[in-house]
């Protein structure tokens, strides 16, 4: 065959050539976009290693003050029980410290867990760099200052864990409407001690992996 007669054969290879190195382009540039993070269908309730959670640090570009209220990355992990606190807006809860990195939690239960025993979930912070605390409102989902909070104990409704836990609010009176229909009773922040916590801790924990 003559180089005239191979010509269109060159040609037609060359073409293929191209359209296959585009595609794979493609796929390349595709793969390497960063993808939203999507937690697991099925959350797993697990207590995270001792000393091995890493708070967010604050990020300046967000915007928002060091110690303000901040939105729970979809990849977060409760540093307690090592869940996805962004599936439960309305328990989660957040702490920030001192210098500005903060922890996320999926209910109010392993907050309380955790100022009760932060050497056990974080080496460097402890109850003390704590400048912030958040939960979320349990009736709209809004951040409410934990310490200003009310919270219910010993109502019929179950937290993330499946298990008794701690509703929120930032009203008195939703606290008391929640209570009429859902039972228990109303607490203060301070009222929450460390009996109460850890018996909240167990009572969540045990039994309820899922």
């Amino acid at each position: 065959m003559t180089l005239t007669g191979r010509r269109p054969l060159l040609l037609g290879a060359a073409a293929l050539c191209m359209a296959a190195a585009g595609a794979l382009f493609a796929q390349y540039a595709t793969k390497g976009k960063a993808a939203e993070f999507v937690p697991p269908a099925e959350d797993i309730c697990i207590v995270a290693p001792t000393r091995l959670s890493v708070p967010y640090p604050h990020d300046p570009a967000s915007g928002l003050d060091r110690l303000a209220a901040r939105p729970v990355p979809a990849d977060a992990r409760c540093p307690v029980c090592g869940m996805y606190p962004a599936r439960f807006p309305k328990w989660a809860a957040q702490i920030i410290f001192s210098d500005g990195s903060a922890h996320f939690f999926d209910s109010p239960v392993d907050l309380f867990a955790f100022l009760d025993e932060p050497a056990r979930f974080d080496a460097e912070h402890t109850a003390a760099d704590a400048a912030a605390l958040y939960v979320a409102d349990h009736r709209s989902g809004t951040w409410v200052d934990a310490r200003k909070a009310v919270f219910v104990i010993g109502s019929s409704v179950r937290g993330p864990m499946r298990g008794p836990d701690l509703p929120a609010f930032a009203e008195p009176g939703a606290a008391q409407a929640f209570i009429a229909e859902h039972g228990g009773r109303a607490l203060a922040f301070d009222e929450i001690g460390h009996n109460t916590a850890h018996e909240l801790r167990n009572a969540a924990h045990d039994g309820h992996m899922h």
